[in-house]
């Protein structure tokens, strides 16, 4: 609570004053204009505050929209699969799923930033072209990685009519269709890597059962063959490798 009244007298404290310039008419501090070609235009002072009201939400977009999500669940799957509770850690798996992040979304970011953020700082484009150029690659690849039948079912749910084609939805049909089929993909990966050491855990159940060895988990025997046998058939390659390819790299 302590931490809110702060917040809300800070940016009382900074907003009070250009709003009190703008009634004076020194500073525009919220204005918002039509130009003569019908275009929307808005002070540098909203422009600011819509771009720090957009970055609080970068996290959940990283998270949500890229290939973020497939890497960090398959990679947890992972590391429980081998039967390692705590190692390697969070912090390594997210540090090395945001890495492969950008690893795998560069292309994308590329065509962002040369179409819709480069000619905005040139100022070429206004802050609303700006959005729509820069939001067609991002929507052109998560369209690429969405099932037709996850899209078809939220747009049902939805309830649109209008839409023809993929590329006709809008991005509160496709987020949540995206990420349902990020989801499908990574338990689909996560399978086919837990299928070889759950075979390695059957023989070693199997042979300490034949040895009347009831008593002695096979989790502790099994555990040490795992690691080898993942670290012999250079594991993590394999591993980072499939998830690039699986987005087209």
């Amino acid at each position: 609570m302590k931490r809110i009244i702060l917040l809300v007298s800070l940016i009382s404290a900074l907003l009070l004053p250009q709003l009190a310039w703008a009634q004076e008419g020194i500073l525009p501090a919220v204005t918002v204009t039509t130009g003569a070609d019908g275009a929307t235009q808005y002070s540098v002072t909203m422009q600011i505050l819509l771009l720090m009201t957009a970055l609080s939400f970068l996290p959940a977009m990283v998270i949500m929209l890229t290939s973020f999500t497939r890497i960090i669940v398959v990679l947890s799957i992972l590391r429980q699969a081998i039967g390692l509770q705590q190692t390697p850690s969070n912090q390594v798996l997210i540090g090395m799923s945001l890495f492969m992040t950008f690893f795998i979304m560069a292309p994308v970011f590329d065509k962002i930033y040369a179409n819709a953020v480069q000619p905005y700082m040139d100022e070429t484009l206004t802050i609303e072209q700006a959005f729509e150029t820069g939001k067609a690659p991002l929507k052109a690849f998560m369209l690429s990685q969405t099932r037709l039948t996850d899209l078809q079912t939220f747009v049902e749910i939805s309830g649109y009519q209008n839409i023809d084609t993929p590329e006709d939805a809008p991005m509160s049909v496709l987020i949540p269709a995206f990420i349902t089929s990020e989801l499908k993909t990574a338990f689909q990966i996560g399978f086919m890597l837990f299928v070889p050491f759950l075979v390695l855990d059957l023989v070693v159940a199997s042979i300490l059962m034949a040895m009347g060895m009831m008593m002695l988990s096979p989790m502790i025997v099994s555990l040490p063959f795992k690691i080898m046998l993942f670290v012999l058939v250079d594991g993590w390659s394999l591993v980072m490798g499939t998830l690039a390819n699986s987005f087209g790299i």
